[in-house]
């Protein structure tokens, strides 16, 4: 049985019967050991898959020293920005630490999606080297066309504050979810975009690794916005290699699962899921149960879906080939996909300079339209943040150098004072 015709229950109703989706859609920034402790508390484990060896694996890869992030701050003019600076409207997200919030700045009227964490869970999780690494890599999103990027950055005494892009197309995982699937251009048009995002990122040693539709969106204009970059691994160079466990289950590459050294070849992995799931509905070795799923990933064999193209099927092998050495992307990373001819159509140089027509273009109504928003973000009571006391970037030990703001927007901020 095809895939495509075990559809009459969609991805995301599936997501709602299976608990532990839920739990890492919402604890993205949980440890994997958090699903696998899951999975040994409620089944056994399965013959070929060693969960008690993984968890030891990933505790000795945690406590390894990481190499230590660049924090240098771009611009530290944190007392030209406070939480009283902006009108927060509308919820439109929630995460492990904190909810993200349409708001618009009081002075110029720009609108910003503003993440707001909470210090201390993120201290007591340990997760304060995550916390840098999303700030660095939001920095350099301002330089690339499909990447969200980040306009400020304060802290108070017990609060961190990202601001950032606001982007309301919807996650690409809302649109799967109204469409089921997604024609062969369509997809590949996507496709190409994060394509450029992945490899613009490994440009810069970056790993991403947490690439999923819910990390996707999509911008007024209908091109991609690659978002969320808590998990992301700097200084991983094509060719180099990393080991700590993060990811999502659905989307893992087999290297990850497994506990091996991976390099930036785990996000075409990433990259061959999210397009199989474009193509056909579900990822490509989805399972409702918790164990056969992993095995799947591991050991199964790749069943593509009927009735797409000869290139369609060669880009997904090529994809999601569980031998490194044969992955394409592997060797030359983005280069060997643009050569693909399932990208035949895209001009390269046009689709990063936005010149392409995204095939599909989001109705909204202006800047601060949440229509593509999920309900159940928007609907609920608007958190006013307490107007503290702004920490300069020197004066907090635990995030020193966090405090940014774009120069742009330092200059948007004098002229209307």
């Amino acid at each position: 049985m095809t895939l495509t015709e075990e559809r009459p229950m969609t991805y995301a109703k599936m997501k709602g019967l299976v608990s532990f989706i839920s739990d890492v859609l919402k604890e993205k920034k949980v440890g994997f050991s958090d699903f696998l402790h899951k999975i040994v508390s409620t089944q056994k484990p399965c013959k070929n898959l060693d969960t008690q060896k993984l968890l030891k694996r990933q505790n000795k890869c945690r406590r390894r020293k990481e190499e230590k992030a660049d924090s240098r701050p771009v611009n530290t003019e944190t007392s030209k920005v406070n939480p009283s600076d902006f009108d927060y409207l509308k919820v439109i997200g929630t995460g492990s630490f904190g909810k993200v919030l349409l708001a618009r700045h009081r002075k110029h009227g720009g609108y910003y999606a503003v993440k707001v964490l909470d210090k201390q869970m993120i201290i007591q999780r340990e997760e304060q080297r995550h916390v840098m690494v999303e700030r660095n890599v939001l920095l350099k999103g301002l330089k690339h066309p499909f990447l969200v990027g980040l306009h400020f950055s304060f802290q108070t005494p017990k609060t961190l504050y990202f601001v950032l892009d606001f982007v309301n197309g919807g996650e690409l995982f809302y649109h799967l979810q109204r469409e089921g699937s997604f024609s062969e251009p369509r997809a590949a048009f996507y496709a190409a975009e994060i394509a450029a995002a992945l490899g613009y990122l490994h440009s810069l040693s970056i790993v991403y690794r947490d690439l999923k539709p819910e990390n996707i969106l999509l911008d007024s204009e209908g091109h991609v916005m690659l978002t969320d970059f808590g998990l992301c691994k700097e200084g991983v160079a094509v060719g180099g290699m990393t080991h700590t466990f993060c990811g999502t289950p659905e989307y893992l590459a087999p290297e990850v699962l497994l506990g091996q050294p991976y390099s930036p070849a785990v996000d075409w992995w990433g990259l061959g899921a999210v397009l199989f799931e474009m193509l056909s509905g579900l990822p490509p070795f989805y399972s409702r149960s918790r164990l056969e799923m992993l095995e799947n990933i591991l050991y199964a064999p790749l069943r593509l879906p009927s009735g797409l193209s000869k290139g369609a099927h060669s880009l997904l092998k090529g994809l999601l080939e569980r031998n490194i050495s044969k992955r394409l992307g592997q060797r030359l990373d983005v280069e060997e996909l643009k050569g693909h001819h399932f990208f035949a159509s895209i001009n390269w140089d046009d689709l990063v300079a936005r010149k392409l027509r995204p095939p599909f273009i989001p109705r909204v109504s202006g800047p601060c339209d949440v229509c593509y928003i999920a309900p159940e973000f928007t609907q609920q009571p608007v958190p006013v943040p307490v107007n503290e006391r702004v920490e300069a970037a020197a004066a907090s030990a635990t995030f020193p150098g966090f405090s940014f703001m774009n120069p742009a927007e330092y200059m948007a901020a004098e002229a209307v004072s």
